[in-house]
C-alpha cells in the first residue's frame, strides 16, 4: 500500500527528507505541521503547494497543523530574501491572520473524524517569554557556527544589505515552534519549501538536544513562473487566493496561460486528479495543442477548489465574454479584469445614457465618425455588451450600463472599447 511519501513523490512534491526513517514513520498516523507567513491578508499560489501537501497528508490519515506566524511574522523569515522585510505591527498581523484562517478553511478539513486539521498562532506561546527566559530556554542550545553556516544566512551576509540580529534569530524562534508542537501536540514532522531546510533542521536539532527523540522534515520544490521567479508576494507577481485581491477570472486566466512545458507538472502539484487522468490530458494536449485541454482542466480544477463552483462559473463566463459571449451576470469589476488590456475611455454619464448609439461610438473613439459607425451597424459588425446592434437609431438605455459604471463596445470580432462612466 502506498504511503503519503509515495504519493507526494509521484506528484513531484518531495525535494528532500531529513532521514530515511521517515519512510517507516509515516506508515502510522503522524502529526505534521507547516508554517504560513502573515505578511498579507491573503495566501497566494506559492502557498498552495504547502496547502496541497498538508491536504495529501490529511487524506492519508495524518493530523495536520497549520501554524500562522503571529510572532515570527513581525520579524520576517530571511530565507530566500535579498533584503529585510518591513516590520508589521501587531494590529496588521492580527488583520492578516483573519484572512489566512479563512483561506485555509477552504482546503483543510477541521471536522475530519480521524485526522482533524487545526490552525494555531505561534504568538500564543512565544509572547509568554521574556527575552532572558527565551535565551535561557532555547537560545543557549544553538551554536553560532551552525547558525552562520545556514545557506540563507550566508547569502545575506555576503550581500550589500547584510542581516539584522532580529532576522538572524528567526531560525531560533521557528525551531522553538517545532519543540512546542512536539511537546503539546506530539508533532514529529515539519514540511516546507526547499528554502526552509535550514529552519526545519534547526528545530529537529533542538528537539534532539532537549528531548532526546528524533523528529523529521520534508521539503518540496518551490514553484516558479516562466521566468524562473518564485511565486511570491515580494516578487511582484503574486496570484492571491482571496477574490478581493485576484478576481476568479484573473485567477482562472493565470492557469489558462500556463506553458505546455509546465502544465503537466502543475496538474500533479495543484490538483487531486489521478496520474492516469493527467496522462490522458497530456496525450490530448499533444494531439490538439490549440485547444489547450490540459490548461483548461488545470484552470477548472484549481479555480473550483479556491473559489468554489460559483467562482468557477463566473470565471468561465468572463472568459467566454472575452470571445464574444454574453456579459449577463458580470460585475463592473469583472469587466475591468476581462478587458484590462483593451483600450478604455471615460465619459460623462450624459454623453452615454439615453444617447443614440452612433454618437456614443464616436465619443468612445471606437469609430472615426458617424458615417463609419452607421455603416458598421448596417453591416452587422457593431456590438454593445457583446450583443449586435441592428438599428443605428437605437439609444443606450440605463439598463445597458453595468452597475451604472461601465459598458463594452465592440466592432468586428476583437476590437473592444471599455467605456467607463463618471
Amino acid at each position: 500500500m502506498k504511503t503519503v511519501l509515495d504519493i507526494l513523490r509521484e506528484r513531484g512534491l518531495v525535494e528532500a527528507i531529513t532521514a530515511p526513517a521517515l519512510e517507516t514513520v509515516v506508515r502510522e498516523p503522524t502529526v505534521v505541521y507547516a508554517g504560513f507567513d502573515p505578511s498579507s491578508n491573503s495566501l497566494q499560489v506559492g502557498n498552495f503547494v504547502t496547502i496541497m501537501t498538508l491536504a495529501h497528508f490529511q487524506r492519508q490519515g495524518h493530523p495536520v497543523l497549520a501554524i500562522v506566524g503571529g510572532a515570527t511574522g513581525m520579524i520576517g523569515d530571511p530565507s530566500g530574501k535579498s533584503s529585510e522585510r518591513n516590520f508589521l505591527s501587531a494590529g496588521e498581523v492580527e488583520h492578516n491572520l483573519a484572512g489566512i484562517r479563512e483561506n485555509l478553511s477552504r482546503f483543510l478539513d477541521f471536522d475530519h473524524p480521524a485526522a482533524p486539521a487545526q490552525i494555531l498562532n505561534n504568538n500564543d506561546w512565544l509572547r509568554k517569554f521574556t527575552v532572558v527566559d527565551f535565551l535561557r530556554e532555547a537560545g543557549r542550545h544553538f551554536r553560532m557556527g551552525a547558525m552562520l553556516g545556514k545557506e540563507s544566512v550566508r547569502a545575506r551576509l555576503d550581500s550589500d544589505t547584510g542581516m539584522s540580529y532580529a532576522e538572524f534569530s528567526y531560525q531560533v524562534l521557528q525551531a522553538y515552534d517545532f519543540l512546542h508542537l512536539y511537546d503539546s501536540r506530539q508533532c514529529r514532522l515539519q514540511v516546507g519549501g526547499s528554502d526552509q531546510w535550514g529552519n526545519i533542521t534547526a528545530g529537529i536539532d533542538l528537539i534532539r538536544r532537549l528531548r532526546g527523540v528524533e523528529t523529521y522534515g520534508l521539503t518540496f520544490p518551490l514553484i516558479s513562473d516562466r521566468a524562473g521567479r518564485k511565486f511570491g508576494k515580494s516578487e511582484g507577481n503574486a496570484i492571491y487566493l482571496d477574490s478581493r485581491r485576484t478576481s476568479p477570472y484573473a485567477f482562472y486566466q493565470f492557469f489558462m496561460r500556463v506553458d505546455d512545458a509546465d502544465v503537466v507538472r502543475l496538474l500533479k502539484v495543484f490538483t487531486f486528479l489521478s496520474l492516469d487522468e493527467i496522462s490522458a490530458l497530456e496525450k490530448q494536449m499533444a494531439q490538439t495543442p490549440e485547444l489547450r485541454p490540459a490548461q483548461r482542466r488545470l484552470a477548472d480544477e484549481i479555480t473550483r477548489m479556491v473559489h468554489g463552483d460559483s467562482g468557477l462559473r463566473q470565471a468561465q463566463a468572463a472568459t467566454d465574454a472575452l470571445f464574444g459571449g454574453a456579459l449577463d451576470g458580470l460585475s463592473a469589476a469583472d469587466l475591468d479584469a476581462i478587458f484590462a488590456d483593451a483600450p478604455s475611455v471615460t465619459l460623462c454619464a450624459d454623453e452615454v445614457v439615453n444617447r443614440d448609439i452612433v454618437s456614443v461610438a464616436v465619443a468612445a473613439r471606437i469609430c472615426p465618425g458617424k458615417g463609419a459607425a452607421r455603416r458598421l451597424i448596417d453591416g452587422g459588425g457593431f456590438y454593445l455588451n457583446n450583443r449586435r446592434v441592428d438599428d443605428a437609431q437605437s439609444v443606450v438605455s440605463p439598463d445597458a450600463v453595468i452597475e451604472g459604471r461601465m459598458l463594452v463596445l465592440r466592432t468586428g470580432k476583437k476590437n473592444y472599447r471599455l467605456v467607463k462612466l463618471h
